[in-house]
């Protein structure tokens, strides 16, 4: 019986952290869909259970807020050289959107019964703030690219597909976090590929000689 509840222990922080790196991926590529997800379905199901601290995320004003925030950031991010002056802006936000659902995800998770998340607080808004940084520098950092080698028509087509993947990595973080890996993969080897878009657009016009 020991060793069963010994790897009962072990498991249930590791489902909440798969759900926490899952839900602040999303934050890095929207800020407000996972937390209008997670503030849902708190509000009007038991798939998410907030600890104490963040019962604010399910409220119905706050919710509005994060509805209209959402909507502005739906249509700025599909708008060329707008899209960049809302990067900028939300250098701030995603990350610390990123803190606060990997913060909560000692509910977020269904498998979860353990209170050790929230216990280390610090350690879910550290690598929420880390994980959705790093999404957030890739997808500002590949839009101009993206911008400038489609005349800005690529914008809204590539802003959609982040958007969807924002919404399905929350998704598939809460229900079934197991997979948030295979996801998480599969978001590194694009992320990949694009930085190595970007890489060779910037040698590309370096190398194009000097104009009159």
């Amino acid at each position: 019986m020991a060793p069963d509840h010994v790897a009962k222990q072990e498991e249930v922080p590791m489902f909440a952290a798969l759900t926490g790196l899952g839900l602040s991926t999303a934050a890095g590529l929207n800020a407000y869909i996972p937390l209008m997800v997670v503030g849902l379905l708190a509000n009007l199901t038991d798939a998410v259970r907030l600890p104490q601290g963040y019962e604010w995320l399910s409220n119905g004003w706050v919710l509005a807020v994060i509805g209209v925030l959402l909507v502005a950031e739906f249509v700025l991010d599909k708008v060329p050289v707008v899209d960049h002056v809302n990067d900028i802006i939300q250098t701030a936000v995603r990350p610390a959107s990123g803190g606060v659902v990997f913060s909560a995800t000692a509910a977020a998770a269904r498998l979860d019964e353990s209170t050790w998340m929230a216990e280390h607080p610090a350690v879910g808004w550290v690598l929420g703030i880390a994980v959705a940084l790093a999404v957030h520098l890739v997808k500002s950092g590949a839009r101009p690219v993206v911008n400038a080698t489609t005349a800005g028509f690529g914008a809204p087509v590539v802003s959609t597909v982040e958007d969807a993947s924002s919404l399905g990595m929350s998704l598939i973080a809460i229900f079934l976090p197991v997979l948030v890996i295979v996801a998480m993969v599969v978001l590194a080897f694009v992320a990949w590929l694009l930085l190595r878009r970007v890489r060779r657009y910037r040698e590309a016009r370096r190398a194009r000689p000097a104009g009159p």
